[in-house]
């Protein structure tokens, strides 16, 4: 059985080692000119102010820099499609492919169980399909490595934005790869099974799966553990005069900053910036309205997540898409084992 699962899944095999060989060759080629160029920018071992002149202009150096911006979106574009790869092309056939070709006749009637012959099938592929993603997300934070402690330093640009809670940052690096894999794979093997149609199982695979990626990060992440809240002075938070929001969390780098707004002397929140304040803001001599903010007792009311809950956040993450995976699993053994052949 398992020389017929792999005869059956070689040419996705060669297909997925192929494509990992040329990720590897692309990111060891720019890997150490990367290395070499953030050992240069004075970034470590700095102090003070140099702590946001560094990163910034690494920063600004790399975006002016061809291939680094390329990559660096090929990247996460690459780990962000490539469980929706595994599970429409891996996952969906695998036993709609049996229904309509009608081969199941022939495979669920043999001296192997169909229970057997879905573990070796489950196992064998959806381990490898995490295998490809998990392998892509590790090449990629070694490359990223240095970009991701120059944006941790509080840096950014248009190209190179976000800290390792940003959306796409946190489902393309650590162990949610695994989790987001196995959900998909096991997502589209149950959706083949229901549908029994390989085209439209594709399509709904792609569907759910689409979806789930943009929940988790907007409706789910956010509430997994209670996040924590604090009510912080204008002049702390480097507000965003135009919004009312912080941009920081006073004493907490690495902080996830979940949501912010102004709150006045008795603590209820405003969205503009009072009569006053709009003058010092907008006048012939304009000047920062954070003073007159503080003046009249304006403070920042802060939603958040310690930089210490990373790795708790991505284990509960990843427990929920492994969870579903195995319900999913679960379904395709208890639907396989009721179908007449």
């Amino acid at each position: 059985m398992i020389w017929l699962t792999w005869r059956q899944f070689r040419v996705q095999a060669l297909t997925a080692a192929t494509a990992l060989a040329a990720f590897a060759i692309l990111l060891a080629a720019t890997g150490p000119h990367l290395a070499s160029l953030y050992a240069a920018s004075g970034i470590t071992g700095c102090h003070g102010g140099s702590c946001v002149a560094a990163p910034v202009a690494f920063l600004n150096q790399l975006q002016a820099t061809s291939p680094y911006p390329i990559v660096y979106l090929l990247g996460i574009a690459l780990i962000l499609v490539a469980p929706a790869i595994t599970g429409i092309f891996w996952g969906a056939p695998l036993i709609a492919r049996e229904l309509e070709t009608r081969t199941f006749t022939l495979a669920w009637n043999q001296s192997i169980t169909r229970t057997r012959w879905l573990v070796v099938k489950l196992t064998l592929t959806g381990l490898a399909a995490m295998a490809v993603i998990e392998a892509l997300s590790l090449m990629y934070a070694w490359w990223a490595d240095p970009i991701g402690k120059a944006t941790g330093l509080g840096a950014s640009t248009s190209v190179f934005n976000g800290g390792r809670f940003s959306s796409l940052i946190f489902a393309t690096h650590g162990i949610t790869p695994l989790g987001y894999a196995a959900f998909a794979f096991a997502l589209g093997t149950a959706a083949g099974a229901l549908i029994r149609r390989t085209v439209p199982a594709m399509a709904v695979t792609l569907a759910i799966f689409a979806a789930a990626q943009i929940a988790m990060p907007l409706g789910v992440r956010p509430h997994l553990i209670p996040p924590d809240r604090t009510i912080a002075t204008i002049e702390s938070v480097d507000l965003d005069f135009g919004s009312l929001t912080a941009t920081v969390v006073p004493g907490q780098p690495g902080a996830w900053l979940i949501s912010s707004g102004a709150i006045n002397a008795a603590g209820q929140p405003v969205s503009n910036l009072p009569a006053a304040c709009q003058a010092a803001f907008s006048g012939p001599k304009p000047s920062s309205p954070g003073p007159c903010l503080e003046s009249r007792g304006y403070r920042e009311a802060i939603t958040y997540e310690p930089a210490s809950r990373y790795w708790p956040l991505q284990w509960i993450e990843t427990g929920i898409f492994l969870a579903l995976a195995l319900a999913l699993a679960g379904f395709c053994f208890w639907w396989l084992g009721r179908r007449r052949t």
